[in-house]
């Protein structure tokens, strides 16, 4: 997988109630093992959020909180075609999806990751369900929902073109 198939990784948590964002190496987001390893360096309040863009095709989004690790996948169809994909599917316990006729994204995971940050199964369900929105767009909502929209879009500012 090379760098420019991880659109973005950018790390989220709360220290002293205040959202703090950065954006992860693209290579972080390469292997999910990686991921996580990233995210455990970091301590927060209700713990560490990677929302991951992959190849402008799906989102991972990863909560590690102390040893638990939760996963949202939003299309495991397009996941399939990627390492950080295949990870995600293989922790969640999903075979490897065999080809649906359909075009519509099938989301996979826990639809209750940011429940006690206010943005419910519901919320998630809608979001995913927009297929007007790119992953990069549906997670800039969710960034916007939790409170730190403004944080997450200056993150993704230092991206080089």
């Amino acid at each position: 997988m090379d760098d420019a198939a991880v659109d973005f990784a950018v790390a989220a948590w709360r220290e002293d109630g205040l959202w703090q964002v950065e954006l992860l190496p693209p290579r972080t987001g390469e292997t999910l093992e990686g991921l996580l390893n990233a995210l455990r360096a970091q301590l927060g309040e209700g713990g560490v959020l990677a929302l991951v863009s992959v190849a402008e095709e799906f989102f991972l989004l990863v909560r590690v909180l102390g040893e638990e690790v939760r996963l949202l996948l939003s299309d495991i169809y397009a996941a399939e075609e990627w390492p950080l994909g295949l990870d995600a599917l293989e922790r969640l316990g999903i075979p490897s999806p065999e080809d649906d006729e359909s075009d519509e994204p099938q989301p996979a995971g826990d639809l209750r990751i940011l429940d006690d940050f206010g943005v419910g199964p519901v919320d998630l369900e809608l979001l995913l369900d927009d297929d007007e929105l790119w992953p990069d767009e549906q997670l800039a909502t969710l960034a916007s929902r939790l409170g730190f929209g403004e944080h997450f879009d200056a993150s993704l500012e230092q991206l080089p073109d």
